[in-house]
């Protein structure tokens, strides 16, 4: 896999460092990997044009001006993408770091067992955001990145996926399931929902994160449920 990686650390010796084993990581499982080392989030913004640009972001949260915290919540509200790595001494940010999806919080000082098993679940979250969903809408065909696709629920011969926009296409349900991976788990014969997307299940209706209310079948609350324990 081709990575872009970013090291984002106001320490020369702690940003050293984690590049050296982020490249040592990379090596060991065969990525294509380009370093980028930054010393504030200033120079991040400034030298990617308030962009994110990277697909794995290593970064300290303790920085002059602006802190790592702030510096995620903007990058997160145009990248949905980028893997997120908090590396600090700090762990009173942790809490902070759910509000911007963080992958995980490395504690400094960064052990290299523990480096390559966060880097490993990254690269498994890049590879499974790089499926995608065609849809033929009649004129025009949308490639609809899989993690993008929060539900997709069926009307007579109609099915509808619902991502950052609804995509209606006369297209069977289960050719729909068959083109989607381990994340989407399908609710009778109505409907399929993305468990990463999953905020609560009741005995009766399945809400999404976002709001959305699933009607759950009877008899479905255990697999749905056993479904969500499952997923990778």
């Amino acid at each position: 896999m081709d990575l872009r990686i970013a090291v984002c650390d106001d320490s020369a010796a702690d940003r050293e460092y984690i590049a050296a084993l982020a490249r040592r990581w990379a090596a060991a499982r065969g990525h294509r990997a380009v370093l980028t080392e930054f010393v504030s989030a200033e120079q991040f913004l400034f030298e990617s044009g308030g962009q994110s640009r990277y697909d794995i972001l290593l970064l300290d949260i303790e920085m002059g001006r602006m802190d790592g915290v702030a510096l995620a919540r903007r990058l997160r509200r145009e990248d949905e993408r980028v893997q997120i790595v908090f590396v600090t001494g700090y762990s009173e940010y942790i809490e902070e770091g759910y509000e911007v999806a963080a992958l995980h919080y490395l504690m400094k000082p960064v052990k290299e067992d523990k480096f390559f098993s966060v880097l490993d679940r990254a690269a498994e979250r890049l590879r499974r955001a790089e499926r995608v969903l065609t849809l033929d809408l009649g004129g025009e065909t949308v490639r609809l990145p899989l993690h993008q696709i929060r539900y997709v629920d069926v009307h007579l011969n109609y099915a509808t996926v619902h991502a950052k926009e609804d995509y209606t296409v006369k297209r069977p349900l289960a050719e729909i399931a068959a083109a989607l991976d381990e994340r989407f788990y399908r609710v009778g014969r109505s409907a399929i929902v993305n468990l990463t997307e999953i905020g609560r299940v009741t005995k009766t209706d399945i809400y999404l994160n976002d709001g959305s209310v699933i009607p759950l079948p009877r008899g479905a609350y255990e697999g749905v449920n056993r479904a969500i324990i499952d997923l990778p």
